[in-house]
């Protein structure tokens, strides 16, 4: 189980949030192909170690925020 530090309820149950995928995924500018599009979509990062990821509060302060999981240790930082 996830202990979650929200930036304005503190830290909570990971069962009050909801996992919104990886941070800083830049959106296409301009015209782009249907294959950009569907990379911007679809392909995300999996990497073994530190990934940022956004998270909402559903059952708080209803806020998206960025944390930092490990991704085997399940350990959470805030981003640096």
């Amino acid at each position: 189980m996830l202990l979650l530090d929200c930036p304005h309820c503190g830290p909570r149950d990971e069962n009050e949030f909801h996992y919104g995928g990886q941070a800083g995924v830049p959106y296409p500018a301009g015209e782009t192909t249907d294959e950009e599009w569907a990379a911007y979509v679809f392909v995300r990062d999996n990497p073994k170690g530190w990934f940022r990821e956004r998270w909402f509060h559903v059952h708080g302060c209803r806020t998206w925020f960025t944390v930092e999981r490990h991704t085997v240790t399940h350990e959470i930082r805030k981003p640096g």
